[in-house]
């Protein structure tokens, strides 16, 4: 299968790259690079035996996506890039919806254009905001009120795929998607050729890291008086090589017409305290802790149900110790302790 990965130098999207080379398939991977990282490109060429390309270009320049796509007879895409900081998309929502909306909008023209029938697209559980307590574990029933243009900004992109897929059955061209809601994502491919190397870093796990590499003073904790058994907030730590064998499940299953949504997560929840001591065990490093209030808008607990996708494709999440998801990130953080900039201390030439 020819595959275009968008993202595809980006945390997620690299990870995409690597299985779906591993399957065998031709990749064409398309980043602007603005928060990829053409490391993660060429650490991956190296071992593409020539079933990689790399497209250096906005998923705002439909011509250039559709003339990719015509030319190369893609199959199929996987969509990634996008923004996704939710408090940026609150100080600059039309950055978001330029970038997210407006940008899947585009590829999907393209897609229209070129032909493409199978599209897998990354969306995330913020599309559900605040979930009432009965919703948790969250299913993909639970309506979807998002609370941030972040989340705004991935649902309107779910609604088109809905819209444009019902259109294309109308006409006779059935078009199949998968929209895969993501929880918190973490960890690194266990080959260690690919990690998460975000500017800036929100993420908690990689905060946590980098902090105990010295590269931050202390790690904060907002909110310590939640209704959780230590008083922080619980959530749904998935490990991106599972989330990405989820991704390829849903590739390979889609049929003629088929419209999916998946929730991605491992079913259960760690808190903000768990993840700190999980990490500690696995590092056997201490931290400065700061407690600080809560922030606008943090439920208590946020995590998965995925019964839905385990029971369709029978997915589930193989790592689900937050000690073995650590452990993967721990080891590219000390290797490249800022990230594809530097490898083991040493400034990279590329």
């Amino acid at each position: 299968m020819i595959v275009l990965v968008t993202g595809g130098a980006g945390y997620i999207g690299s990870h995409a790259v690597q299985r779906l080379l591993r399957d065998d398939h031709r990749v064409i991977a398309v980043d602007n690079l603005d928060r990829g990282h053409i490391q993660a490109i060429h650490a991956l060429t190296a071992i593409a035996q020539g079933h990689l390309s790399f497209v250096q270009a906005d998923i705002a320049e439909t011509k250039t996506l559709t003339q990719v796509m015509r030319a190369r007879k893609v199959d199929a895409v996987m969509h990634f890039a996008a923004l996704a900081y939710v408090g940026e998309s609150v100080d600059d929502p039309l950055r978001y919806y330029r970038n997210n909306t407006a940008g899947a909008l585009s590829v999907l023209q393209a897609v229209d254009a070129a032909g493409v029938k199978r599209f897998v697209f990354s969306s995330t559980c913020a599309t559900y905001g605040k979930p009432k307590p009965r919703y948790i574990p969250i299913p993909e029933t639970c309506p979807q009120a998002p609370i941030n243009p972040y989340g705004r900004s991935k649902l309107q992109v779910e609604q088109m795929l809905f819209d444009y897929a019902a259109s294309a059955e109308r006409a006779g061209k059935p078009f199949s998607f998968a929209a895969l809601r993501y929880f918190n994502v973490a960890g690194s491919d266990r080959t260690g050729v690919l990690g998460e190397h975000h500017d800036p870093e929100t993420h908690l796990i990689p905060i946590i890291l980098q902090t105990m590499l010295g590269l931050r003073e202390n790690v904060t904790i907002f909110g310590t008086n939640y209704d959780t058994p230590d008083g922080t907030c619980i959530r749904d730590y998935v490990h991106v090589e599972d989330l990405i064998d989820a991704h390829v499940a849903v590739l390979d299953a889609l049929e003629p017409g088929d419209t999916r949504a998946y929730n991605l997560g491992i079913g259960k929840g760690y808190s903000v305290r768990q993840v700190i001591n999980a990490a500690k065990r696995v590092t056997g490093r201490k931290i400065e802790i700061v407690e600080g209030p809560r922030r606008a808008g943090d439920p208590p607990r946020l995590f998965a149900d995925p019964a839905k996708i385990k029971s369709e494709l029978k997915w589930t999440a193989k790592i689900r110790n937050i000690d073995e998801i650590i452990a993967s990130a721990w080891d590219w953080f000390e290797k490249h302790p800022r990230g594809y900039e530097t490898r083991a201390g040493v400034t990279s030439a590329t």
